[in-house]
């Protein structure tokens, strides 16, 4: 099953780095990784082949001999993209709004730091100037062996059906007890049939 960890936080606060050198660590451990990253910008140059073609078609996918791309006009969920890469652990860069999986908080030490707090951050790392003692450990940016322990033995991706199977009505509420310690991801049942395949 592939494990996924969130990693938040606002602009300038470090994601993308602390992400490369992550991926790094946990690669040199043996692990397959991949990353998502959320953006807000266009992700084609106007005017080029690409951009020209997409015009015409749904979905284009642009192959060369060291790399791919798939371009479509509609933005497909983060399940779908997940399902589509070819990992043990997927580090996702953005995607605050979602909610089922535990995410590490990239804290710059100002009043909206405390937003990234929904019940799924399992680490931290930056000032902790407007976060509550005790919320989530606190990790020094730079102790990216201790972070990655932290993704090596936490991270996991509920399926967001919001079945209700295991209890509860939102995925979102069973990720919240997952991270507490009050509840297993084994909890989920759709996980589970998905684990015995």
């Amino acid at each position: 099953m592939v494990r996924v960890a969130g990693i938040v936080g606002y602009k300038n606060s470090g994601k993308t780095t602390l992400i490369r050198a992550l991926a790094g660590e946990l690669q040199e451990r043996g692990h397959e990784v991949a990353v998502v990253k959320h953006t807000h910008h266009r992700l084609d140059v106007p005017g080029k082949d690409t951009a020209i073609l997409r015009e015409a078609v749904a979905q284009v996918a642009l192959v060369s001999r060291r790399e791919f791309a798939l371009f479509g006009k509609r933005s497909p969920s983060l399940e779908e993209v997940i399902s589509c890469l070819q990992a043990d652990i997927v580090l996702v860069e953005g995607f605050k709004a979602e909610r089922t999986f535990p995410k590490i908080a990239c804290l710059r030490g100002k009043p909206d730091d405390r937003d990234l707090f929904d019940g799924l951050v399992i680490a931290a790392c930056g000032p902790a100037t407007h976060v509550r003692r005790g919320e989530a450990p606190l990790l020094d940016r730079d102790d990216v062996s201790g972070i990655a322990d932290v993704v090596e033995n936490r991270a996991f991706k509920l399926p967001k059906l919001d079945c209700g199977s295991c209890g509860y009505e939102r995925c979102y509420d069973l990720a919240r007890e997952i991270v507490a310690g009050t509840r297993r991801v084994e909890d989920c049942v759709p996980w589970q049939s998905k684990a015995e395949v």
